[in-house]
């Protein structure tokens, strides 16, 4: 089922993040805060979802499947560039075992500098893939609802896991069209625990 807006409007990628999130149930991010992904915080703000700053990013991809287990809706961590990801890198290997939903939202070294040594500049997608259903980097900063949708739906397919997607500096800064909102995703909600009825 979608659910058109009823006029589209220009916003940065950060917020079409926030926006799918948002939409498909998710209330709450995990993170430490790191500059790659300060158009993302910007846009949880916007759209009222609750970041919940850790003191390290591995206890925040930790608490993020915590809260899936809990919750019974998809953990969300927001990690910054390099050794960000690294460092949530075993708490997303729990997860893909422990087959909970998780998503893991990476920030990325600028697209049109890659290569050039920037700050924390690493691909992450090679060694998070095995860890993942699905792993991916944004192209453009129009890709950022989709991916966000495919690490969604990854993350509570059968069986659930981790799905990831890092973004750009410079794509999740950028505008886009934000076109039409489809409504929330329907698989997003896990059926209930059969011990615990939640």
């Amino acid at each position: 089922m979608s659910i058109d807006a009823p006029s589209s409007q220009t916003v940065h990628a950060g917020r079409l993040v926030a926006r799918r999130l948002k939409a498909s149930g998710i209330d709450t991010v995990f993170t430490l805060s790191g500059g790659h992904l300060f158009s993302i915080y910007d846009g949880c703000r916007d759209e009222g979802i609750r970041l919940i700053d850790t003191r390290h990013e591995q206890t925040a991809t930790f608490a993020a499947e915590g809260w899936s287990k809990v919750t019974r809706v998809p953990g969300v961590a927001a990690l910054t560039a390099g050794p960000g990801v690294t460092n949530g890198m075993s708490a997303m290997a729990a997860a893909q075992q422990n087959q909970s939903p998780l998503v893991v939202l990476g920030g990325r070294a600028p697209a049109q500098r890659w290569g050039m040594g920037s700050l924390q500049e690493i691909d992450h997608v090679p060694f998070v893939a095995p860890l993942a259903r699905f792993a991916a980097t944004a192209q453009s900063a129009a890709d950022a609802g989709r991916l966000v949708d495919d690490a969604l739906r990854a993350a509570v397919g059968a069986p659930s896991g981790v799905g990831f997607v890092d973004f750009p500096m410079d794509h999740v800064f950028s505008m886009s069209d934000d076109g039409p909102r489809p409504g929330r995703l329907s698989t997003c909600r896990r059926d209930p625990h059969p011990m615990t009825g939640r």
